[in-house]
């Protein structure tokens, strides 16, 4: 049982004892459904999972089996009533086979902004979820449906927690917060009857101009690996058991691969990726998922690789994924990606020509509709695919259903837990998260603000700009019961010690709704009368705390020609620079706060405010943490996990590039705004010399370096010990530098930590000439410091 559940239930006994009332019960119609064939050896949950799909398996029909591969969300309308709710009749009569997934019950119609497409309430998702599992036990073998939301940060529903975006997570460097936070969203999952969610997103993110970047832990394959791990564990519970416990949800692993790097920095374009580099760099965090957790699905990229798409993609999928890593699970289609080997890939004729590549290539689910697997009977009967094509993909599917328990526990039979979702311990989460995830910049000594204590003059604030009277959450966001703005968790802070005055700015877009399709920018006209407006506000302001960055739309997926979000300038758009420039000019301290979801190269921001704060999309209690830093009752400790770089021209930018990169430039600086894995601290760290457990191993063996760290300060933070490797001779060429290890730790003013770090022996292997996974013996170079940048050295020897 995860800490939701307990949290849940805690809260039900404690209404109990003061007499509150509890929520409706879930009515007895709902889940008091006979099981067909209930003496059948599949019903039995003693029995091995392998015994009871084999058993199921050998009494489905064809038309069963294909059932089984396919997926509902755009046609949900079809099986539904006036009123929006599933309706039984319509769905026999459209699917008397029954139905393998569902997606998103939460939502009222399919894909659509929840302006317009509003979502479902808790009890009207509970109680559709039963309808829809009802329905499925009525059919003739009653197999259950396996329903998905996406919770790449937050349930994406109505009164569900919202967290930090994962660039946020990633960014506390912290493997336990990004587990916890995760085993919360799992439990305000399943409390709605879903046991699947599509997340985490492990891409390794190597070019800010791509819109997705916000859903990355970032850009090293290490970190990624970590917090990919960690988010898996939360979601699924840890260990390699891959029977789901109560409150966890199925986890799926996103997008098998090369997807954080498309060509021009756009959503869905070429991996131009040699197959060293996808083993060096983007295999890592998928093979880490699966070799230590209880990963059940994977989700195929929309990306090709030397001209493959990887949906169709037999080495990808099958020689590496499923041989050379033994992966058990099932392969989940992309939206709509199958289709796109048509439209927009050009590799098949028409939509069965697609079906039976994915299919060859060892996808067994079509998500979000069916639309390519709906033909596969027409490619069986016509002989381009086999049966037993079909009975590997189905017995996947039912293996997944077994393990998540869904016949045992399709149904939800209390609502008290889902009713208690974003309560008091979601909400101190997501702003213990937000805290965490928060990195300074920059700090010339305005930070952290001071107020006056008994009758000293107040001073004045002035909080100015598009991003702080609002908070933005990020794409696949969810609607949590009540969001805390910048702005008012400034002035929930402060009281009546400062005077604040607030101006917006500029506007950024004229909409920032991440579904809508066309993206304005504001009127130039209008906003430098609000700039005017602006700078009035603050002209008599002791100190002004600037906010801006992005909206949902100026960074976001781009998933159709349509619908775009990539970006060709890493700079503000619209007139943010010349808002700051005017509030700069007024002789006033700037402290800027980026609100954002892609690394911020604004470099006029960066070398002309006194402080920067970055934030990211830090969730739905952002306002509070960003208050709380800002006044110095939160020390931020965060790190990014992104290079900065400083214009597009540098891209791509990153840290553990190879010893020939980064010459230099004419004109121009090689080096980066912000170095990966930097952060500052309202406190002073030192490190001393690392030292080694061994001078000398054998490869195959690992190493513990060992960090003093101390905290010179006059307040207690948080540092990352971060720890880098370099080979220095090798038969193939090795990054300069490359992440292998880390901690983050709490320290008192003057206090020392001897901070032991061990090294993993894979660390110090690689890929050789033959392709080969080898540890050459020589010398390696270990680095350890507070980012990428500043560090001491240390030689280790490895031994044949």
């Amino acid at each position: 049982m995860n800490s939701f559940f307990k949290a849940a239930l805690a809260a039900s006994v404690a209404a109990m004892a003061l007499g509150a009332p509890l929520a409706a019960p879930v009515a007895a119609q709902d889940v008091a459904v006979q099981k067909p064939l209930a003496e059948a050896p599949y019903w039995n949950a003693s029995l091995p999972v392998e015994q009871r799909v084999a058993d199921l398996m050998a009494r489905m029909t064809q038309e069963e089996k294909l059932a089984q591969m396919v997926s509902i969300w755009t046609t949900k309308a079809a099986l539904q009533d006036e009123q929006d709710f599933f309706d039984p009749a319509k769905a026999s009569e459209l699917y008397p086979d029954g139905i393998g997934f569902f997606t998103r019950p939460s939502d009222l119609k399919g894909p659509g902004s929840p302006r317009t497409n509003t979502p479902r309430s808790i009890e009207d998702s509970i109680r559709y979820v039963n309808a829809l599992q009802g329905w499925a036990r009525s059919t003739r073998l009653g197999i259950p449906v396996m329903t998905h939301e996406e919770s790449l940060h937050g349930l994406a529903a109505l009164d569900a927690t919202s967290f930090p975006q994962s660039i946020g997570l990633a960014s506390s460097w912290d493997p336990d917060l990004v587990r916890d936070v995760n085993d919360y969203i799992a439990g305000e999952v399943r409390a709605r009857g879903v046991h699947q969610v599509l997340s985490p997103v492990v891409d390794v993110a190597r070019d800010p101009r791509w819109g997705r970047i916000e859903e990355t832990f970032g850009e090293d394959p290490y970190l990624v690996s970590e917090m990919g791990v960690a988010a898996v564990e939360g979601l699924q519970g840890v260990g390699t058991d891959r029977k789901l416990k109560p409150g966890q949800v199925m986890a799926t692993l996103k997008h098998m691969t090369g997807h954080g790097q498309p060509e021009s920095g756009t959503n869905t374009g070429p991996a131009q990726i040699s197959e060293r580099q996808l083993r060096e760099m983007f295999f890592p965090p998928f093979k880490e998922v699966v070799d230590r957790t209880a990963i059940d699905a994977v989700m195929a990229s929309y990306n090709e690789i030397d001209g493959i798409p990887s949906h169709s993609n037999r080495w990808l999928l099958g020689d590496i994924l499923r041989g050379e890593w033994k992966y058990q699970g099932a392969v989940v289609s992309d939206y709509f990606a199958i289709e796109e080997m048509v439209s927009r890939h050009k590799i098949a004729a028409d939509i069965p020509d697609a079906a039976k590549l994915a299919l060859d290539a060892g996808v067994d689910i079509d998500f979000p509709d069916g639309a390519a697997y709906k033909f596969l009977a027409q490619l069986l009967g016509e002989g381009r695919i086999t049966g037993a094509q079909i009975d590997t993909a189905v017995e996947r599917i039912l293996t997944m259903k077994f393990n998540a328990g869904l016949f045992e526990d399709a149904f939800v039979t209390d609502m008290a837990p889902a009713l208690a979702s974003n309560g008091p311990e979601g909400v101190a989460l997501a702003r213990k998260a937000a805290e965490k995830s928060l990195i300074l910049l920059k700090n010339d000594g305005v930070l952290p603000l001071a107020l006056p204590e008994g009758r000293a003059a107040k001073p004045t604030i002035a909080v100015i700009g598009p991003n702080a009277d609002i908070a933005r959450l990020g794409g696949y966001y969810g609607i949590p019961r009540a969001t805390v703005s910048p702005l008012a968790g400034i002035r929930a802070l402060v009281g009546d010690r400062a005077n604040i005055v607030y101006s917006e700015g500029v506007k950024i877009t004229l909409d920032d709704d991440w579904w809508e399709d066309k993206v304005e920018l504001a009127d130039p006209a209008e906003n430098r009368q609000m700039i005017a407006q602006a700078v009035e506000a603050a002209r008599n302001a002791d100190t002004i705390v600037l906010f801006i960055g992005d909206t949902e739309q100026t960074s976001r997926e781009g998933w159709a020609d349509t619908h775009l979000g990539d970006r060709t300038s890493l700079d503000l758009v619209g007139e943010q620079n010349e808002l700051f420039a005017a509030l700069k000019a007024l002789g006033k301290p700037v402290v800027t706060v980026l609100v954002n979801g892609r690394p911020p190269s604004y470099l006029d921001v960066a070398e002309r405010s006194d402080a920067i704060l970055e934030t990211w999309y830090a969730g739905e209690q952002q306002g509070t943490a960003i208050a709380d830093a800002l006044f110095g009752n939160v020390n931020p400790g965060g790190k990014l996990p992104v290079t900065v770089a400083r214009e597009a021209g540098q891209l791509p930018n990153f840290y553990n590039h190879k010893p020939s990169g980064r010459r230099g430039y004419l004109f121009s600086e090689a080096s980066p705004l912000y170095p990966f894995g930097f952060g500052l601290s309202y406190t002073e760290f030192t490190f001393g010399a690392p030292t080694l457990s061994a001078a000398s191993i054998a490869a195959g063996q690992g190493v513990t370096i060992r960090v003093p760290v101390t905290n010179g300060g006059r307040m207690a933070g948080d540092e990352v010990v971060q720890i880098y490797l370099r080979d220095d001779i090798s038969s193939v060429t090795r990054p300069v530098k490359e992440l292998v290890g880390f901690e983050r730790v709490t320290l008192q003013p003057g206090e020392t930590s001897q901070v032991d770090i061990t090294i993993r022996p894979d660390a110090f292997a690689f890929w050789n000439r033959e392709m080969e996974r080898v540890v050459e013996p020589g010398t390696f170079t270990l680095m350890a410091g507070p980012n990428s940048r500043d560090l001491q050295e240390v030689t280790l020897t490895v031994t044949q």
